[in-house]
């Protein structure tokens, strides 16, 4: 039986991968009035005096939404929001098992922005947090950035943000093994679509200067006809050159390829291409754009897949638990950018120099270290820039 036949074997079994566990005793007619009536007024009354409270008195200090629309589940595409509850559930699994964090998964059958948007922010005085999951690009961008500019608790998109900050981590110390600067090498990214613009976003922020972006109609250059907002936006600030043509043009002499797009679309003689001692982050799922040993075989120094039965595995599981860890303890109003880059070196940092090879530049996803020193980085990162509010 193959692992996919053991998973819906196994989903029949659990009927469900998440439950509800009550706190509190209910035993007695005591536990009974303390729990619910008449005792639980005097909560409500206070939470009613001060907003705040709601924090102290109920689970809302450690419990996240994990929110979609059903359009972009995993590599399946709009499949509909029950469809994607199975995957929602894992979210929130992943949550409690690596960060003690409560998770609901919210499934919601709209694909209208404004209704999106409406709807999370009517629940999200429930929550200490919202994770946006598998809403398909471009509407994604808008979602987040309307609700953030409506909500006062942390919005995280984890396929934008959870992806670029491990592929970050990941770049990081794939660089001290090439010993090249990341200010200087030339960055490939295929795949404008959510994660890919995300990618190039934080990656600027990290202090690369010659991006390059790529979707499937070529190279993206600034006055192209018919860009999407997402695109002119990025537009601006990447392929400074303007250069036009393929992705195998903009593969030449690049240091860095990063792929979150589809399999098999990387040829050898495309990696032959590069620069000397290139680093290769092929992440399309289940297939790569390029396998691992055909990447290496033609030349490339250092290669990531998002595929766990591969060294240097690039997991969203080592970011999203610990960064909302570290925004539920401090109480954050926003997980902003310096939390991000803040995060990426976190994670860089868990594997010692000394240890880094090019099998060995990026921590594991089941390693227990990973979420406490995320959310170490993202409490000091928020305090540092005033969005803590204890």
């Amino acid at each position: 039986m193959d692992i996919r036949q053991e998973s819906l074997k196994k989903h029949y079994e659990w009927n469900g991968k998440i439950e509800v566990v009550t706190r509190c005793p209910i035993e007695t007619r005591e536990d009974l009035s303390l729990a619910y009536t008449p005792g639980v007024a005097e909560a409500c009354l206070e939470i009613q005096k001060d907003y705040n409270k709601s924090y102290e008195l109920t689970r809302r200090n450690n419990m996240v939404a994990v929110i979609t629309d059903g359009t972009a589940i995993l590599g399946l595409g709009d499949i509909g929001p029950e469809a994607g509850m199975p995957v929602m559930e894992g979210k929130c699994a992943l949550f409690k098992a690596f960060a003690d964090v409560d998770a609901f998964p919210i499934c919601i059958r709209s694909k209208d922005v404004d209704e999106l948007v409406r709807t999370i922010y009517l629940i999200s005085g429930s929550f200490g947090g919202i994770n946006l999951e598998d809403i398909g690009a471009p509407r994604c961008f808008e979602v987040e950035r309307k609700l953030k500019e409506i909500c006062d608790i942390p919005i995280f998109h984890d396929d934008q943000h959870g992806t670029a900050i491990v592929v970050a981590a990941a770049l990081i110390n794939a660089l001290k093994v090439v010993k090249k600067n990341i200010g200087e090498v030339k960055v490939v990214i295929n795949g404008a679509g959510s994660a890919g613009i995300a990618i190039g976003k934080h990656l600027l922020n990290m202090g690369v200067k010659n991006l390059t972006m790529v979707d499937r109609f070529g190279i993206i250059c600034k006055g192209m006809p018919d860009l999407n907002d997402a695109h002119a936006e990025i537009a601006e600030v990447t392929n400074l050159e303007h250069k036009m043509g393929t992705l195998a043009d903009a593969m030449k002499g690049a240091d860095v390829f990063i792929g979150v797009s589809a399999p098999n679309i990387v040829s050898e003689e495309m990696v032959a291409s590069m620069a000397a001692d290139a680093i290769m982050f092929p992440m399309a799922n289940p297939t790569p754009e390029i396998m691992p040993d055909k990447a290496k075989a033609a030349g490339a120094r250092i290669v990531g897949t998002g595929r766990s039965d591969f060294p240097n595995q690039i997991n969203n599981v080592l970011a999203f638990p610990g960064i909302f860890r570290g925004a539920l303890d401090c109480r954050a109003s926003c997980i902003n950018e310096e939390m991000k880059v803040a995060t990426s070196y976190a994670l860089a940092s868990l594997i010692p120099d000394e240890e880094l090879n090019e099998e060995n530049i990026i921590i594991g996803a089941l390693d227990k270290r990973v979420a406490p020193a995320v959310a170490k980085a993202v409490v000091e990162a928020a305090k540092e820039t005033g969005v803590a509010r204890i």
